[in-house]
């Protein structure tokens, strides 16, 4: 069987058990099995595969189809046009999650600002997107994960920002050194109940996803947080879930009474990034929420 038969094979069965992009996962897997990449795959279309090379691919369509992620299952996935390294000891980034890149970017091109934090970073993908774009500002990336901090050492030396990123293990604000202009943070904001409903921790870390009973208690901790560790005319780039933006509006506002809240959509119009912006002559208010 040549590998567009077996692509096109591979395709029917990944869409028929409700697979999405079926024809990308197929893609990701027989380059994954056979240690291709993309132009050599599309280069020998016609190239006929041993019977050894099969099996090693249907072994791991098989795996995707027990609901193992590709992403786990190649070692890698591609963010913000990068490639970055993937194991089962972090989330996987989800592409909704480079609108919260993005703003960053604009943040940082519109506002003085010499300091950003990364909080719960995970593999490390928003904090080195951002210091492959932003040379000149320095990156703290904080996770209370040691084997999260791990994967994002090995992201950061693949993509050679080891000297811009320092990474931080802690509790997310409490081991910056000192307050940050931008604080960027990607938190767990699933509820609880949610996470068993759906198996979504059947193969990610529970503790990547598990945001509390309403999936906001790590949201809610940051802000106190936040009191202490942003600077005067700093911003503060949260991702959320669906539904969350009046809840976390709320919150934010609590704690910094007289800033600026802005709640930001994705593509598909679901509120996904929240915005605070403090002017000089703002700060925040010790509370508990």
């Amino acid at each position: 069987m040549t590998m567009q038969q077996i692509l096109g094979r591979a395709r029917e069965v990944l869409a028929r058990n409700n697979i999405e992009e079926a024809q990308l996962e197929g893609e990701i897997l027989l380059r994954h099995a056979l240690k291709i990449d993309r132009a050599r795959l599309y280069c020998e279309l016609d190239r006929e595969l041993s019977d050894e090379q099969e099996d090693r691919f249907w072994h791991l369509v098989q795996r995707r189809l027990s609901g193992e992620p590709t992403a786990y299952i190649a070692g890698h996935r591609e963010f913000y046009g990068l490639d970055f390294y993937i194991d089962r000891r972090v989330l996987i980034p989800r592409p909704e999650t480079e609108l919260l890149v993005e703003k960053a970017l604009e943040v940082a091109r519109t506002r003085t600002m010499d300091t950003v934090a990364d909080v719960g970073t995970g593999c490390g993908a928003i904090a080195v997107s951002l210091a492959l774009n932003l040379a000149h500002i320095k990156i703290c990336a904080s996770d209370i994960s040691a084997d999260a901090l791990e994967v994002a050492r090995i992201n950061c030396q693949k993509h050679g920002v080891v000297d811009r990123i320092q990474l931080l293990r802690g509790d997310m604000l409490e081991p910056l050194p000192e307050p940050v202009d931008l604080i960027v943070a990607n938190l767990p904001y699933v509820a609880k109940q949610e996470i068993s409903r759906a198996g979504l921790a059947d193969f990610e870390p529970r503790a990547a996803l598990d945001g509390g009973r309403d999936g906001l208690d790590k949201i809610r901790r940051l802000c106190q947080q936040a009191v202490d560790k942003l600077r005067p005319q700093g911003v503060i780039l949260l991702e959320i879930g669906q539904g969350q933006g009046g809840p976390v509006t709320r919150l934010m506002q609590r704690c910094f009474p007289s800033a600026s809240v802005e709640v930001m959509p994705d593509l598909r119009g679901i509120e996904r990034v929240i915005s605070l912006c403090l002017t000089p002559s703002q700060s925040g208010a010790k509370l508990t929420l």
